[in-house]
């Protein structure tokens, strides 16, 4: 069974930067890829970015370009989310997802139905 395992999530002042992990479990994603998505309250789960496992190619929601960079260590079977000038707005649970699809269609890759793993989430708590 895929585990999926985030770490890195906290409380930091706008302007602040944070990383998150993900740590798969298995290889299962090698020729798919993995993504993160969040979560604020009272709001549905949106994409933030995705990573092509194989080729490492990156896909960014617009709210993340320029600010958020998405990587992978594959000796580690790791994904990593680099947010730097985090605003309140950014303030969400964030989910660490994989997915088996193996194509690179944006739309798809940032589909969250298309992802059938997913990890416990992680808080990011960005005060004015």
């Amino acid at each position: 069974q895929v585990q999926l395992v985030e770490s890195g999530g906290g409380s930091v002042h706008a302007g602040d930067s944070l990383r998150l992990s993900c740590a798969a479990s298995t290889r299962t994603f090698i020729d798919g890829a993995m993504a993160w998505f969040r979560q604020a309250p009272g709001k549905e789960r949106e994409f933030v970015a995705a990573i092509k496992w194989s080729t490492g190619a990156e896909y960014y929601a617009d709210a993340a370009k320029g600010r958020f960079t998405i990587s992978r260590d594959d000796d580690k079977n790791t994904e990593y989310l680099q947010m730097n000038s985090l605003k309140p707005e950014d303030t969400a649970v964030y989910y660490c997802a994989g997915t088996v699809y193996s194509g690179s269609l944006h739309r798809l890759l940032a589909a969250a139905s298309e992802y059938g793993y997913w990890g416990q989430g992680t808080q990011v708590t960005v005060s004015a």
